[in-house]
């Protein structure tokens, strides 16, 4: 990755609609190399998708809870079996295994409390848990689906 494509990254964050002419023009190169860096991206994994960024109040899904989970269970089969009960949720939009007082962590997207209290039962029916926590979000102040890219790996374009 050269500074070149961290700013082909930095575009396509911002607006993966952008025409490949468009993002060409800014970045410095013609259509056809750039579209074969972004290609390239894609092939190594470097961009794993491309998304379309929804508001979650226009979709009915405007109250976030943050879920932690402690477990007494810590081995490879339980977490892969908890993994797959996740995996049926889709208002588990995050899920993250974690060090410290907490087990997991999920970000949970409903319309409202009763919604969540429905994905409680649920979950508790599927699922032996020790404790769960729930903490609703009052409001958003940042959120981002950018990746910061200063800490890309960039080759020294310049040798």
């Amino acid at each position: 990755m050269d500074k070149i494509d961290r700013k082909i990254l930095g575009l396509l964050q911002r607006d993966a609609t952008m025409p490949v002419a468009e993002i060409g023009r800014k970045v410095g190169l013609s259509t056809t190399p750039c579209w074969r860096r972004i290609q390239k991206m894609e092939e190594d994994g470097v961009i794993q998708r491309r998304v379309a960024v929804l508001d979650p109040v226009k979709v009915n899904v405007g109250v976030t809870v943050f879920v932690s989970v402690k477990t007494n269970e810590h081995n490879e089969a339980w977490m892969r079996k908890f993994s797959a009960v996740i995996d049926d949720f889709p208002e588990v939009v995050e899920f993250y295994r974690m060090s410290g007082d907490v087990d997991y962590l999920m970000r949970v997207v409903v319309p409202d409390i009763a919604a969540y209290d429905s994905f409680y039962k649920r979950l508790i029916g599927k699922i032996a848990l020790t404790d769960v926590s729930s903490a609703f979000a009052m409001g958003q102040i940042k959120y981002t689906t950018a990746l910061p890219l200063d800490f890309a790996l960039v080759v020294d374009d310049d040798k």
